[in-house]
């Protein structure tokens, strides 16, 4: 792992399912994300997924590339564009810094209308046990 490396991408399929699920999952009731006619009555085209949803992801993305021995120490991620079902978001991501077992990884999350998230994760890795 080396300043400027870059992750390869991951796909997300955005689904109702993943929407609706990510929501009860984190408790977030909100009838935006799995109420699509007060989604609509709120201004909303669709149900869209929330912050932790999206976080969760963001965390996955990291943890599948740099394996088990991952440990996050710092998620900080900003929403843009939301993730509406039927899209794809793409997550990309590429090394900050390294300083010795911990990096910050520059994280970005596109969908077919802009960024849905962008971000830094850093994170260090275990010794192996």
């Amino acid at each position: 792992m080396r300043t400027g490396d870059e992750l390869p991408p991951l796909e997300i399929p955005i689904t109702r399912t993943l929407i609706v699920a990510g929501a009860i999952a984190s408790r977030d009731y909100q009838d935006v994300h799995h109420d699509p006619e007060s989604a609509r009555q709120k201004g909303s085209p669709d149900i869209f997924m929330n912050i932790l949803t999206t976080n969760g992801l963001v965390g996955r993305y990291i943890t599948d590339h740099f394996g088990p021995r991952t440990v996050l120490r710092k998620v900080a991620i900003r929403l843009g564009a939301p993730n509406y079902p039927g899209d794809t978001m793409v997550l990309s991501g590429t090394v900050e810094t390294v300083e010795g077992t911990t990096a910050t990884v520059r994280i970005v999350g596109s969908n077919g209308i802009g960024n849905h998230v962008t971000g830094t994760v850093t994170f260090s890795l275990k010794d192996a046990e």
